[in-house]
């Protein structure tokens, strides 16, 4: 990100980070002894058969998501045969560290890590990442990461797409215990930019520390000076009550938020939004009912003339395109900064340095329109101009379709990706 007439480098500083294990859902849970049975979502993962049956779930709807599993002994000894089972890749992990590892691939940046850093991440990371020795830590936090392909079937289920679900035991990051060491290193590393992310990691606390840590979450970024911009990055959230609370009280203290579709309905339903009663996308998400709830969370919750916020801008992303949507008057550059972020999401989906056409395939909606709520215009994609501009009270909506990967590598951490990459490109005008 850079400021208006400032140069694209500087520092980025960010928290949460753990060691993702990524492999094939359904041979880890054949491996774990598991057959296939019905899907149904669980908030938490209690027992291997909670996990089956959530990983079926959203197995069943293409649609990535994250879990907290409560049982320590349990989830260590599924975490030891995951690690253990052949064609098993161990990766950065935790948004934060993933934002951070794909902005130090620019020689300009340096990046800041406060998170729970152990020995294995350590050694994962670029050399561009800076860790506080406050940060370091004898045993490192796993994530298991199980992905399935396009077409795949365990049993009766079938994925629609290629897509992942995560799970984790991961006490650390939940108790956000890296928070004072992040705030305690602003001043010595001087920052243009912060990017916060795993509150919903919170959700593996009791109520009582969960409110605590918001709390101090909240006056810690009271604290990081207004000409800094913050970024925050969701994630897949089950607790309707924290997801509302993060919205009032750590929506105003952020800059700009990133969030894909699943948490994009979360959000809505969670404080009744425009379109809460819809209970699940069909297919790829309506353009229009994206708009609404992109055109609501900044208008009820971002920077406006009688409100303080400093929220005046959201990347939407999906598999088949992205929105930007901005506040006007606060950025520029957004036609570059969404066309950035589709094409790391088909660049690196596909493992490829440049887009391959002859492995992407296009699944945008070639007419939309803009909203479903109110007067609408209709938009058909233009091949010469494929980023898409309309207007909205104030609020400037820039779409792009997404050449998606036809067999995907590798889906995690494709939405820090696409974060990342447009953070980079995105220009904030000083206020």
């Amino acid at each position: 990100m850079r400021k208006k007439g400032a140069l694209e480098q500087g520092c980025k500083e960010r928290v949460n980070a753990c060691v993702d294990v990524v492999l094939s859902g359904v041979k880890l849970l054949q491996a774990l002894g598991l057959d296939p049975g019905n899907g149904e979502d669980h908030a938490v993962l209690n027992s291997k058969k909670d996990l089956k049956e959530a990983f079926s779930h959203f197995m069943q709807k293409g649609a990535a998501a994250e879990r907290f599993f409560s049982d320590a002994v349990s989830f260590h000894h599924i975490a030891q045969a995951a690690s253990e089972y052949p064609g098993a890749q161990l990766y950065v992990g935790g948004n934060a560290a993933l934002i951070g590892q794909k902005l130090a691939t620019n020689p300009h940046l340096k990046v800041l890590l406060c998170g729970p850093v152990g020995p294995k991440l350590h050694e994962l990371l670029d050399d561009n990442v800076i860790v506080p020795p406050e940060s370091m830590q004898e045993t490192d936090e796993f994530h298991l990461i199980l992905e399935y392909q396009a077409g795949e079937e365990w049993g009766q289920t079938r994925a629609p797409n290629a897509n992942r679900f995560i799970f984790s035991h991961d006490l650390s990051n939940g108790a956000m215990n890296m928070l004072e060491v992040f705030v305690a290193s602003l001043d010595e590393f001087q920052p243009d930019l912060v990017v916060l992310s795993g509150l919903h990691m919170m959700e593996g606390q009791s109520k009582e520390m969960r409110a605590k840590r918001l709390l101090e979450a909240v006056t810690s970024l009271s604290d990081i000076p207004t000409d800094i911009p913050i970024h925050l990055e969701l994630a897949s959230m089950t607790d309707q009550d924290l997801m509302s609370k993060i919205m009032l009280q750590v929506f105003p203290l952020v800059n700009s938020i990133g969030l894909n579709e699943q948490e994009l309905l979360f959000l809505t339903q969670s404080a009744a939004g425009p379109h809460a009663s819809l209970t699940s996308w069909n297919g790829v998400p309506d353009v229009g009912i994206v708009s609404d709830i992109l055109f609501w969370i900044l208008k009820e919750h971002g920077r406006t003339t009688d409100k303080p916020s400093d929220l005046t801008r959201i990347h939407f992303h999906t598999l088949a395109y992205h929105v930007l949507a901005t506040v006007d008057g606060y950025w520029g550059n957004q036609i570059a900064a969404v066309a950035a972020g589709a094409r790391v999401a088909g660049t690196q989906a596909c493992a490829t340095e440049t887009i391959d056409t002859d492995k992407v395939s296009l699944k945008a909606p070639l007419e939309f329109v803009t909203s479903q709520t109110e007067t609408n215009t209709k938009i058909s994609l233009n091949p010469g101009e494929p980023v898409a501009h309309w207007q909205r009270e104030g609020i400037s909506f820039h779409f792009t379709p997404v050449l998606v990967c036809k067999d995907p590598i590798r889906t995690v951490g494709l939405g820090d990706a696409i974060s990342a990459e447009g953070l980079l490109y995105s220009e904030i005008y000083p206020q």
